[in-house]
């Protein structure tokens, strides 16, 4: 760049750094000028704290200004991407078992085994002691362990606390190490901590191969939205679920769940670290993908191998899965009008669904919808998921103590609610345990059960006490013998993968750093012991307790930081995947296929479609996320795009 250009851009940008918070200066200064027009659009909103409350139509404008901003600077490649001849889409019609050949430009591109991606560059330590200053046991004790369960209110059920596992089960899973590390309780929290030391495995390092981000490490499951949480990772894990006959999947004709082996793990995909909740899910799932595989077969007489009923049912199933978490789970987790259009403008486009079922995918992503798209998008980064993605997904407190086992033999209360039973202890439905427990509730008396029942809520000292003495899983779902106290380890997870800590984190993706702990919480107990934990540093502040101390915005259940690696990471699993934009047509999916996708909205419709008398009988809600005895929504005569949020 010439001298005097270099001034004159100089000199333009020193509006931007009088107006703009100073943490900024540097990102804004590497943008180009229409990105730096719209950080400052969306900087002045966030200075005022206002965008959840602007009329409906202007919040879901902000939305894609900072949709956009994260797309073009916070996905950070980590890894070499491969150079070779691009493969023909045409030979791989179908979700390959490793998830590979998806990406029609980077045959590798999310496949079991590649590495996780950054929203923000790893953080560097340059003294070890950084890792666990202050303890992680010290801060699970005094912050995260739950004193007294706080619940969701109506707003989000056990089912839901089931399915964001049941979709982590499909996303996300670190490479161990051989090594492992031990952690042991300070004298000052000894006495509170269930286990005094614990040892586990640490995270893998892998070299890169690359010039900047030296060193990664490398996700065993397949990122994409495949259903790999029903049909796996590899081809082990898939023999191991099919039948092979006539496409399906393997699923007790007795009681509609899972099947088990003579060790009463479940015959699943993903049996790792699980719980009754997803299984339940699973068997649904299976139960989907079997009739998607009967109706195809009915309909198409060409259609009668078991392999091509197979590959044409994932297809349905895993686009099925995805529109519920679009379009059903987000907008009860995000429970506002805004994310109700941001996210049913994900999946239709700003035209909506009615104008896309009748003329198809018109005007790109704004006006169509993601999902149709004539030609993935990557942005320039190959796609993964991102370390920052999993330490946001950290959502243990959504669990309770005990699960509310209601009384399906007699007739319904007021709003559909059964009468309690029992209440189990849920540590009897974890593991193996819980697959011999949930054998003996069945699936309808356990669906019910999680849909009457609020999960709990994502807030300081809520962490279960019982995960603080938890036996983990091998690969396989057989049981380690050695216990971790997990809300420690996620604490010691998120600072041995370099994820920045909250403030810094907040700074990477373009949200205003909070200066003392009242920009936090009004909570006068957590602020006086988030002082004496992080030493009145608010620069030391983990990022997972940040997440649970954080002021939340109305009507979400989750917090804002939490909420902008949403934004772009949802949108980037549906652009970035041939099967959800250019191949998601009648050719690939078969009509009845996408037929049956396009009329799919919610779990309710699933669950309605196998256990129609279930959902008659008692469930009063309109979503099977929230709590089922809650009153349907009530109809709005305000068009959603008009609205302004209370």
């Amino acid at each position: 760049m010439y001298p005097e250009m270099a001034s004159l851009l100089a000199l333009l940008a020193i509006p931007f750094h009088h107006f703009i918070h100073r943490d900024f200066h540097g990102i804004v200064t590497r943008m180009i000028f229409f990105d730096k027009f719209l950080f400052l659009i969306m900087h002045s909103i966030d200075k005022m704290g206002i965008w959840h409350r602007l009329p409906v139509l202007l919040g879901m404008i902000y939305l894609l200004i900072r949709r956009h901003l994260h797309q073009e600077y916070n996905l950070i490649n980590v890894g070499t991407t491969p150079v070779g001849v691009r493969f023909n889409s045409v030979d791989y019609p179908y979700r390959t078992v490793d998830g590979t050949y998806n990406d029609p430009f980077n045959e590798g591109a999310g496949g079991e085994g590649t590495f996780f991606g950054r929203n923000t560059p790893p953080v560097v330590h340059h003294k070890h002691e950084l890792r666990i200053k202050p303890d992680p046991m010290v801060v699970a004790t005094k912050l995260l362990a739950r004193r007294k369960f706080i619940d969701t209110g109506k707003q989000f059920n056990m089912i839901a606390a089931s399915w964001i596992q049941f979709m982590i089960h499909d996303w996300i899973d670190h490479l161990e190490d051989t090594n492992q590390v031990e952690l042991t309780a300070p004298r000052e929290v000894e006495g509170q901590c269930p286990l005094k030391t614990f040892t586990f495995y640490k995270t893998k390092e892998v070299p890169t191969g690359f010039y900047d981000i030296k060193i990664g490490t490398l996700n065993t499951r397949t990122p994409w939205w495949d259903g790999s949480s029903i049909y796996g990772n590899n081809a082990k894990m898939l023999g191991r679920v099919r039948t092979y006959k006539d496409g399906k999947l393997k699923i007790s004709e007795e009681d509609g769940l899972l099947l088990h082996d003579q060790d009463w793990v479940a015959i699943s995909s993903d049996v790792r670290n699980s719980w009754a909740g997803v299984s339940t899910l699973q068997a649904l799932f299976v139960k989907e993908h079997n009739a998607v595989c009967a109706a195809l077969k009915k309909e198409y007489p060409h259609l009668q191998e078991d392999e091509d009923l197979y590959r044409h049912a994932r297809l349905v199933t895993s686009a099925v899965i995805a529109k519920i978490h679009t379009i059903d789970w987000t907008v009860e987790l995000l429970k506002t009008d805004t994310m109700l259009g941001a996210m049913r403008g994900n999946w239709y486009g700003f035209l909506g669904k009615k104008f896309k079922d009748r003329f198809g995918h018109v005007g790109g992503a704004i006006f169509g919808g993601v999902v149709g798209l004539k030609k993935t998008e990557n942005h320039g980064v190959p796609y993964s998921l991102t370390e920052e993605f999993v330490s946001v997904y950290r959502m243990h407190s959504l669990l309770p103590d005990y699960l509310h086992l209601w009384d399906l033999s007699t007739s319904p209360g007021p709003n559909k609610s059964p009468p309690l039973l029992e209440m189990v202890p849920i540590t009897d439905l974890v593991g193996i345990k819980g697959e011999k427990t949930l054998s003996e509730i069945g699936f309808e008396r356990q669906m019910v059960s999680m849909g009457h029942q609020a999960c709990g809520a994502l807030e300081l000292f809520n962490y279960p006490i019982w995960l603080r003495d938890l036996i983990p899983q091998n690969p396989d779902g057989t049981d380690r013998p050695d216990h971790v106290d997990l809300p420690a380890l996620e604490v010691y997870r998120d600072r041995e993968r370099k994820v920045a800590r909250y403030n810094e984190f907040r700074r990477g993706v373009m949200l205003i750093p909070i200066s003392k702990w009242e920009d936090l919480t009004d909570d006068a107990e957590a602020i006086q012991t988030l002082r004496e934990v992080y030493d009145d540093d608010v620069e030391q502040l983990d990022l997972l307790v940040g997440l649970m101390a954080e002021k939340k915005i109305k009507g979400f259940a989750i917090s804002e930081t939490a909420f902008v690696i949403f934004i772009v990471m949802a949108t980037r699993r549906l652009e970035a995947d041939r099967f959800f934009t250019s191949y998601f047509n009648e050719e690939t999916y078969t009509k009845k296929g996408l037929e049956w996708v396009n009329t799919t909205e919610s779990v309710r419709d699933v669950i309605h479609r196998h256990h129609p008398e279930m959902i008659d009988k008692w469930m009063n809600s309109t979503s099977a996320f929230s709590v089922w005895d809650l009153p349907p929504n009530p109809h709005n005569l305000v068009p959603l795009y008009l609205r302004i949020p209370h």
